[in-house]
């Protein structure tokens, strides 16, 4: 396992600029933790906590230094992903980062283009690097990829319409994948996947934790996923950090209410219970 951490994060806070009549928004505030390479990440938290925010800033879509257009910036901190800070990258560092990190958005199923085949939608990133790339070899690539993701080599020659939700949400894994990149971070990659595909999913991304050459970052609200595929998660609400480890510890030690609500919820027992004061006779 390699000395440099696949991510770092310090004291990383972000926000969206004003624009117009709207004014900025702060989505994170002082967020630090360290990811290994070889291992995963679960973010976890409730709606406008900033997971999905934290993710979209360690795939690389973070607004370069003294950009005016919208999305976010790093306001303190620093986030460096594969070695690159991206505080104050500039657009090239930022096309660095992106080669090298899978990114699987929230409701990743709907950025498919609807007018490409499966296997175009899929190989789409290899082409976008290479425009003279085989496509024989790009199509064996998609093709592996699909049986990865537990998707018959049928659908290649299909239409994102013509799918299921939770194929089109393979689809989308696929493609985040294809590239084989050294760090993946999917905003929930089971989300609208029935219950039989959701294991497998998971399962996958089980397989790919330990790898020595590939770390992940997944933001789920599935308990299950964190459970069976992470080595550590952190739990955000209103873009801070109010919890961080391997999730059992977590949430059988809550530091804050916030979390020892979600453990009550999962029928998690806390230590802190546990260790009421013993009474002995005077």
């Amino acid at each position: 396992m390699s000395s440099d951490p696949a991510v770092l994060v310090s004291d990383l806070s972000v926000e969206y600029p004003a624009r117009g009549v709207s004014p900025s928004c702060v989505a994170l505030r002082g967020v630090s933790f360290r990811l290994e390479t070889g291992q995963i990440l679960g973010v976890l938290g409730e709606t406008g906590s900033g997971k999905s925010t934290l993710a979209e800033v360690l795939a690389g879509h973070v607004l370069p230094a003294r950009s005016a257009d919208p999305g976010p910036r790093i306001s303190g901190g620093e986030a460096t992903v594969l070695g690159h800070p991206l505080r104050k990258a500039r657009k090239r560092d930022l096309a660095e980062v992106t080669f090298h990190v899978g990114y699987l958005p929230q409701d990743a199923a709907s950025t498919l283009e609807p007018s490409l085949s499966v296997q175009d939608n899929v190989t789409l990133p290899i082409f976008e690097r290479d425009q003279h790339y085989s496509r024989r070899a790009a199509g064996e690539r998609a093709a592996t990829i699909l049986d990865t993701v537990h998707l018959p080599l049928s659908v290649l020659a299909k239409y994102p319409y013509e799918l299921s939700a939770g194929q089109r949400q393979r689809v989308a894994l696929a493609r985040a994948l294809v590239l084989g990149p050294s760090v993946l971070v999917a905003d929930e990659p089971t989300a609208g996947i029935d219950a039989t595909v959701r294991d497998a999913v998971i399962d996958l991304l089980a397989q790919l934790r330990g790898h020595d050459d590939f770390s992940a970052v997944i933001v789920s609200h599935d308990p299950a996923v964190l459970r069976r595929a992470t080595d550590a998660c952190l739990v955000l609400q209103g873009g801070r950090t109010v919890g961080y480890g391997p999730i059992e510890d977590v949430l059988a030690d809550p530091a804050h209410p916030f979390v020892a609500g979600l453990a009550r919820a999962l029928g998690t027992t806390s230590r802190r219970t546990e260790r009421r004061p013993q009474h002995t006779a005077d």
